[in-house]
């Protein structure tokens, strides 16, 4: 009811918090999402006495000629330091994208705000006026897990149009004999997206000659394949790479297999996005990365 001496007044502490985060960050200026900075900022939380190193973020990207775009908003329950360190992982090794086009912003959430989704209040104040592109897009996502990999993506999803790079060399490869267990978890360690293997005990039994020189991805897992027992395979997706008992399984989103008999590819399956998507974006879990 409203007359001259009274009214209603309702108080919104979700409105109160998004405008603030938003202002807070739009104070800060960009930084290079480098290493480097990202390992100034865990000292920088101790200097401020945070008990917690969570907090929110945004990353940017900047293409040569072209304006800085705000590409993704996120948080992270866990250290902010190690999420941010997660995407610069995963962006240094994709296609069409270069890390030195990419910066951040970020601020520590001294606060617990996990039950409000404090990233959700900054998508809703940004997307008043413009457009984050990454969003609700599979950016975020960690490995989901073998139930995820025959999963058929978004024509939009981030990994098609950023595909993981077969054609980056992997870091460290120990030339000479060793057990094919053993050369599986270089070419893990040594590239920038997930490689996700089943486990087996003939894999430590069976030795192999790896060759001088260094190898590309493609190269690695063509020599892995030309060693693999009956029925085995290794599947490149388009965000990840996949090693199991199963061939001839096909994967909607595969690009790629190796095999015993050779390497082959096939076009990636996609479906529209639909208005009743709810992209599953875990910001604050870490996903398996073996079973």
């Amino acid at each position: 009811m409203v007359d001259g001496y009274s009214n209603q007044f309702r108080l919104s502490i979700t409105e109160a918090l998004s405008t603030q985060l938003y202002v807070a960050l739009s104070r800060l200026e960009p930084a290079p999402l480098t290493q480097e900075n990202l390992d100034a900022l865990a000292p920088q939380a101790e200097r401020l006495g945070l008990p917690s190193k969570s907090g929110v973020y945004q990353l940017f990207r900047q293409e040569p000629g072209k304006k800085r775009q705000l590409t993704y908003v996120g948080k992270a329950d866990e250290p902010l330091p190690e999420r941010l360190g997660n995407h610069l992982y995963k962006l240094s090794g994709r296609e069409g994208i270069s890390i030195d086009e990419m910066s951040f912003k970020c601020l520590f959430v001294e606060e617990d705000l996990s039950s409000v989704s404090p990233e959700k209040m900054l998508i809703k104040e940004h997307l008043k006026t413009g457009e984050i592109v990454w969003n609700n897009r599979g950016f975020g996502n960690n490995d989901p897990g073998r139930n995820r990999d025959r999963t058929v993506i978004k024509s939009n999803h981030f990994d098609l149009e950023f595909p993981i790079d077969l054609s980056r060399k992997v870091k460290v490869l120990t030339p000479g004999v060793q057990s094919l267990h053993d050369v599986l978890w270089e070419i893990k360690r040594g590239i920038p997206f997930n490689f996700r293997f089943k486990h087996s005990a003939a894999f430590k039994e069976l030795m192999v000659t790896v060759p001088e020189g260094e190898m590309t991805v493609d190269e690695a897992f063509h020599f892995v394949a030309q060693h693999l027992p009956d029925k085995w395979q290794i599947c490149a997706l388009l965000g990840w790479v996949i090693m199991y008992d199963d061939s001839p399984s096909k994967y909607p989103s595969a690009r790629r297999y190796y095999q015993l008999e050779g390497v082959s590819t096939q076009t990636p399956k996609t479906r529209k996005p639909s208005k009743n998507d709810a992209e599953s974006e875990s910001e604050d879990k870490d996903g398996e990365f073996n079973e």
